[in-house]
Formats: structure tokens, sequence, C-alpha cells
């Protein structure tokens, strides 16, 4: 079996080739990496939602996504409610506190949501749990996420610290996370949330929650109430509502301009590299290519080999490179307490992969100019 041409051109110098795979390599991680991030924008939006047993929500026109809701008069719910096909309307609020480190004494904003105990708003499994539904009920008694930062200090239930300079008891814990809008989260009950929120008055709130009959459209129900409300408030399916949070995530803040951007100079970066790389190899390797065409090989044949030549080392780099990401996603779960879902997945993957060999076929194709164009007079 023949070896190929462009595989001994690139061990025949194995230091070369161990940089340009380190090359390659590194710029696989840049791209996973941002992609990475820029994915879990995407997810975060979808966390709280996915977690609320509701098909249609009333929020704001105001509002830019969840942690940034303006308040509107509750009467809009209750209007909501006699659409035909809703079974349940739940009012629900959100906000910030500033939650006191009981060992530092240091103080962080706290996401908090609130909303009647006696409404099943939420789907997370520890809700359903007696005496955590008591502690709800109880004053000053609220509910911590096991993923909020080690920094807003001990969650154990018991700990007795101060949110907005008022006592503030956890009762309990809850599984949730809060991605990039929050660094951790609280549950309390609506008449807790009015006393550390005062005055703010339950007869405004921040979200809408409503449950369909089974076998409803959703769709037509929200189209009757679009018909139903002013426009004072949006009505919205729990998908539409998800996909308006992301959109604004990805598109309209900085966080999601700086995780793209990084994708295209990450992309930038393994173009220059591979380029460099096969640009010497083939300045090198000169008068050896125009003697191939002195002989009577095409350019096509140097073409291919060149080709090649990125391609393996496309293959060659995507593999240390997708390792490390994958223990770097890892890494980034630790250190944000869970609270960013970054995680490899087959379409992902196979993306990068796609993306590495473009990229460096790219390279080929800009640096093979050289010999295709060489004559082997000039050479000589």
């Amino acid at each position: 079996m023949r070896t190929s041409l462009a595989w001994l051109n690139l061990t025949h110098e194995k230091t070369r080739l161990l940089v340009a795979i380190a090359g390659v390599a590194f710029a696989v991680i840049l791209v996973f990496m941002n992609l990475g991030f820029l994915g879990s924008l995407s997810d975060t939006a979808a966390i709280t939602y996915s977690n609320i047993d509701a098909e249609i929500y009333l929020i704001s026109p105001q509002a830019l996504e969840i942690t940034t809701t303006k308040a509107f008069p509750i009467e809009r719910l209750y209007q909501a409610s006699g659409i035909d096909g809703v079974k349940r309307v739940m009012p629900f609020y959100v906000g910030y506190l500033q939650w006191r480190n009981v060992e530092t004494r240091q103080s962080r904003a706290m996401f908090v949501y609130g909303f009647n105990p006696n409404d099943p708003v939420f789907l997370l499994p520890d809700l359903q749990k007696p005496d955590v539904q008591a502690a709800l009920r109880r004053v000053d008694t609220v509910l911590i996420d096991r993923l909020s930062r080690p920094e807003f200090g001990p969650q154990a239930t018991g700990t007795t610290t101060e949110a907005d300079g008022r006592k503030a008891i956890v009762g309990g814990q809850y599984t949730l996370g809060g991605g990039f809008a929050a660094d951790g989260s609280l549950l309390m009950s609506d008449q807790n949330f009015r006393r550390y929120f005062d005055p703010f008055p339950l007869n405004q709130i921040n979200l809408g929650l409503i449950k369909l009959n089974d076998g409803v459209d959703p769709l037509s129900v929200v189209a009757a109430m679009r018909r139903a409300l002013p426009p004072d408030v949006l009505v919205m399916t729990s998908e539409q509502l998800t996909a308006r949070d992301r959109d604004y995530w990805i598109n309209a803040t900085s966080t999601g301009f700086i995780f793209g951007m990084g994708v295209a100079v990450s992309c930038i970066v393994g173009v220059v590299i591979v380029y460099q790389i096969l640009y010497t190899d083939i300045s090198e390797h000169l008068k050896q290519y125009a003697t191939l065409k002195a002989m009577g090989y095409r350019s096509s044949f140097l073409f291919n080999t060149v080709l090649q030549e990125a391609i393996i080392l496309a293959v060659l780099g995507y593999i240390p490179g997708f390792i490390v990401s994958v223990m770097l996603y890892e890494l980034t779960v630790r250190a944000t307490s869970g609270g960013l879902p970054v995680a490899m997945n087959l379409g992902r993957a196979l993306f990068v992969l796609t993306l590495t060999v473009l990229m460096c076929s790219l390279s080929g194709l800009a640096s093979v100019q050289k010999v295709t164009k060489a004559d082997p007079a000039d050479v000589f």
C-alpha cells in the first residue's frame, strides 16, 4: 500500500507537525468554548420556563426577559381566566434582594421568585415534599437554590441571615440554576414576597401563568386572549416566551455578541495558523513540487496533495481539541456550581469538526496557489 505524499510531507518534520496540530487544537478549543457559552445563553433562557407548569404567559411589553419584567395589574390575569380552555391562572412575582452571607457579612444580589404556595407553579420535585411546603408558608422563610454561588454563604436548612435588612430563614433547598441572569435564586410565598419588597402590592404581578385544560390548543387560546386583553400585556406561549428571551440574550446583549465574535476570531486564528504551516512547507519543498510538475504531474495533483495535508491537520488537531474541550466544559460546570449548562452534544461536535475541516481547507486553498503557479524553469 502506497503512503500518500501529503502524509509524508507532514511527517517529514515531526516538530513542525506537532506545532501545527497544537495550533489547530487551540483554535478548536476556542471555538468549542465560545459555542459552549453561546449555547448556555440559549439554554439558561429556558431553564425557568421548562420548570413551570403553564402553557401560556402574560408579561409586560416593557420586559426584556424574565429578570427585567415590569409589573402589570392582576386584573389581566382574571380576565384571561374567563377564556375558554383555561384551567387555572397563577400570579407570579420576581425581583432581586440583597442576600447577606452570614460568614463574610457581605451582601450580593439574589434573584427571587414569589408565588402562592397553594398554586402548583413549579414542577420541581423538591417542592412536593410536605416539609418544604410547610416551610414556604412560614413568615420570613425562603427556599434557596442548591446551584447558588458559594459566595452567598451557608445554605443549610435553618440558616438565619438577612435579605434587604430583613430577617431571612432558609427553610429548604431546590435545584434550578440561574445561568447568566443570576448567581443564585430564592423561592418564597407571595406573602413573604410582599413583606420583603414592601410596599410592593400583590395586585401588581410580574408574570401571569396560565394552565390549560388537556387537549386545548395553546395557539388558539393565545389568539383569543390577545383579542380580549388590552395592549398593556403580551400573551405568549411558553415556547414563544422562551424564544423571546433567547433572542434577547443572544442578539440584544453584549454577552451574545462577544461569544459570537469569539467563534469568528477563533476560526480566523485557525486559518492563519494552518496557512502559515502549509505555506512554509510548500516554500521549503518548492523545488520538489516543481520537479513533479516537470515530470508531468498536473497542478490538480499538487492541489489535491496540499488539500489532503490540510484535512489531515484538521482531523489530527480536532481530536485533542475535542478531548480538552470536554474537560473544560466539566471544569466550567463545577466552577459555576452547576449554574451554567455547558455540555458537549453530538450536534456541536459534528459542527465544529465540519468547521475545522473547512477552516483548514480554506488555508490549503490559499497556500496552494504558490504550487500551482510554480514554473520549473524559474525554480531551477
